[in-house]
């Protein structure tokens, strides 16, 4: 049990680090990975959070977390369509999305919700060790397994649901992958499962981000060139999304 207390604390702490590392990063503007890195860094927390409910200090770093999460969101849906415009020679389009990005790094690195997250992230291990010393973490392995196993299953019903929400399974998937890197040794995840997992996570993704961008092109009248494409992208992205998911449930849920 200390170890596996031990290992939390250790990546509690490497996760602050990033945070900082990335707040640092948006302050300067620095570069245009430092709001995705922050937004991994996030997610990669939430991920470790969702197994330890019900622990001490665990509610409220999950709110702050998914506050940060809710605020850089928008932003970083600029980045992306930014980024496709200006691949595809739609620069000024892609400008109109990009202006004013420097000021909002800066306003997200110095914002209340930033903040909180690194006061509450900054007192969790002590948190963990109180709890530790209060032996309210007695069946901690047992408990995480148990999360991991009930995402595993949340997962394998929505594949082999006939009618299973894209939006959902996206999702779920991320939540499963993300837990497994989070407690490798409890997961337990054979390459071949990472593997179906990292490509029906992309297959959804590209399939997302052409649903999205579509639905802003009916509001945003410079997108309107894009929409021949991104609907013929987005079919393509559910047939490939439909066939990674049908590997994904014959590999990892055989009956």
């Amino acid at each position: 049990m200390s170890a596996l207390v031990d290992q939390l604390v250790a990546q509690v702490l490497g996760l602050e680090v990033r945070l900082l590392a990335c707040q640092a990063r948006l302050q300067a503007v620095t570069d245009t990975e430092a709001l995705h890195d922050l937004r991994t860094t996030v997610r990669r927390l939430r991920s470790l959070l969702r197994a330890l409910r019900g622990l001490p200090g665990v509610e409220q770093l999950e709110a702050a977390a998914s506050a940060v999460g809710q605020l850089t969101t928008p932003l970083r849906d600029r980045e992306v369509l930014a980024a496709y415009l200006h691949q595809h020679d739609y620069h000024q389009a892609a400008e109109r999305r990009t202006t004013g990005l420097a000021d909002e790094y800066r306003t997200v690195a110095a914002g209340s919700e930033l903040k909180q997250l690194l006061l509450v992230l900054d007192a969790f291990p002590r948190f963990l060790r109180a709890a530790q010393r209060q032996e309210l973490l007695c069946g901690l392995r047992k408990r995480i397994e148990k999360r991991l196993a009930k995402q595993w299953k949340a997962l394998d019903q929505a594949l082999h649901d006939p009618a299973h929400d894209r939006h959902r399974l996206r999702l779920l998937i991320k939540r499963v992958r993300y837990a497994a890197e989070a407690y490798p040794e409890l997961a337990a995840l054979s390459p071949k499962a990472v593997s179906h997992l990292k490509a029906a996570q992309g297959a959804l993704g590209d399939w997302h981000d052409c649903w999205q961008w579509l639905a802003q092109a009916e509001r945003q009248a410079d997108l309107l060139p894009c929409v021949p494409v991104w609907h013929a992208t987005m079919h393509k992205a559910e047939a490939r999304a439909d066939r990674v998911l049908d590997k994904l449930s014959a590999a990892c849920f055989r009956s």
